[in-house]
C-alpha cells in the first residue's frame, strides 16, 4: 500500500510514538521509512560562527535520530535518517513532494475545544494542509 512514508521529528520522546506507528505499517509490506529532522535557520544567518552552530546542531541531531531508529532494526524495511536546513513546514512539504512520499506521519498536540483556533498554527496542521499525500497526525 505505502512504499514510502515519512516521519518529521523534533527529536523528542513525543515524536517516537509517531516512529512506532509508521514501523507498524512498514511491517505490514516493503516499505521504507525515512525519519526528518529539520534544523531551523536564523534568516540571514550567513557567517563562520552560525556554520559552527548548525554543524554542532546537526551532530548533535544525527547522534539523538540513531538512538531513535536503533530499536526498529528489521531486515523486512529500512529506515533512513535525513537532516535538512530551513523552515520546517517548507521543508517538511518539500521533502514529501521531491522524494514522493505517500504518507506522513507525524505528531499532533491535542488542540483544546474551548481554543480550537490555537491548534491552526501548528506544524501538524501546516503540513497536513500543504501536503501533497496523506497525513497521518498520531495524538498520544
Amino acid at each position: 500500500m505505502f512504499k514510502h512514508i515519512l516521519v518529521p521529528t523534533d527529536l523528542t520522546d513525543r515524536s517516537l510514538h509517531a516512529l512506532e506507528v509508521a514501523v507498524g505499517i512498514a511491517t505490514l509490506g516493503a516499505c521504507q521509512v525515512t525519519l526528518l529532522h529539520v534544523i531551523e535557520t536564523i534568516e540571514d544567518s550567513q557567517g563562520e560562527h552560525f556554520e559552527d552552530f548548525y554543524r554542532k546542531l546537526e551532530r548533535r541531531a544525527q547522534r539523538i535520530m540513531d538512538r531513535m531508529i536503533e530499536p526498529f532494526h528489521s531486515d523486512t524495511f529500512t529506515i533512513l535518517r535525513e537532516i535538512t536546513f530551513g523552515k520546517r513546514v517548507k521543508e517538511i512539504v518539500h521533502y514529501a513532494h521531491a522524494e514522493e512520499i505517500d504518507l506522513i506521519i507525524l505528531t499532533s498536540h491535542a488542540v483544546s475545544s474551548e481554543a480550537v483556533s490555537q491548534g491552526w498554527g501548528t506544524i501538524s496542521y501546516k503540513v497536513g494542509i500543504l501536503s501533497h499525500c496523506p497525513v497521518m497526525l498520531v495524538k498520544k
